[in-house]
């Protein structure tokens, strides 16, 4: 009985001893994965635009409605013709329904004007011919030779270029953004005495796709940001 005893409180020993050493275990593994750093990778490249929206507007004023019409048709006629001989296609243009402004009818107004009638017609060419569309846009005085003046820098009329290929750069984009990410988080690492462990988490981040400036509107930058969370480690 007194060995039974002896073997009994050895073996609770050895066992508590067990439970011990897997306890510091446990904390000290506990201890290592609530170390971490949390980094965010940047990459940027600027891409030419590869779709165009061109609306192409002019101006009639008038006081007969019949009259302004016929110019508006007639108009209509010249400029497309001129888009199509210069190699845009019929299914790249659309015509928009003229807009008219009758100033008699503008309750604020004193009634004191010359034209009656203010009509803009818009024709909208949108192609991912956008080099061409450049050539076209400092051609438009091949149409005043014709009896059309475009209407310039029309607020409500803007040229709008896009990027619309992302998926052909995002792969090599985020490759490159999570290899910045990863520098910094090493930087971290040599700077905190601690070794880079694996990664945690990762997040793509936000994609943007923005004017590259004001001036080139048809260049475009995109940016894609990584953030991704590492474990540290001595």
């Amino acid at each position: 009985m007194k060995n039974y005893k002896i073997v009994s409180a050895a073996l609770l020993m050895v066992g508590l001893i067990v439970v011990g050493v897997c306890i510091k275990s446990g904390l000290n593994s506990m201890a290592d994965n609530s170390r971490v750093v949390n980094v965010k990778g940047l990459a940027e490249m600027d891409v030419k635009a590869n779709k165009v929206t061109w609306p192409v507007s002019f101006k009639i004023v008038g006081n007969d409605l019949s009259s302004i019409y016929q110019d508006v048709n007639r108009n209509n006629r010249i400029v497309k013709n001129f888009l199509i001989s210069k190699g845009i296609s019929d299914k790249e243009i659309s015509v928009n329904a003229p807009q008219i402004v009758d100033k008699a009818a503008d309750v604020y107004g004193n009634n004191q004007y010359k034209e009656r009638y203010n009509v803009t017609s818009v024709m909208t060419v949108s192609t991912n011919k956008v080099d061409l569309v450049r050539r076209l846009m400092s051609q438009q005085a091949d149409l005043l030779k014709q009896g059309v003046a475009i209407t310039a820098n029309d607020y409500n009329n803007t040229v709008i270029y896009a990027f619309t290929k992302l998926n052909s750069v995002k792969p090599k984009m985020i490759e490159q953004a999570t290899k910045n990410a990863r520098t910094a988080a090493e930087k971290f690492a040599k700077d905190s005495e601690s070794d880079l462990g694996k990664i945690k988490s990762a997040d793509q981040g936000q994609i943007s796709i923005e004017d590259r400036d004001a001036n080139t509107p048809f260049i475009k930058k995109v940016r894609v940001v990584t953030s991704i969370v590492y474990y540290l480690k001595d």
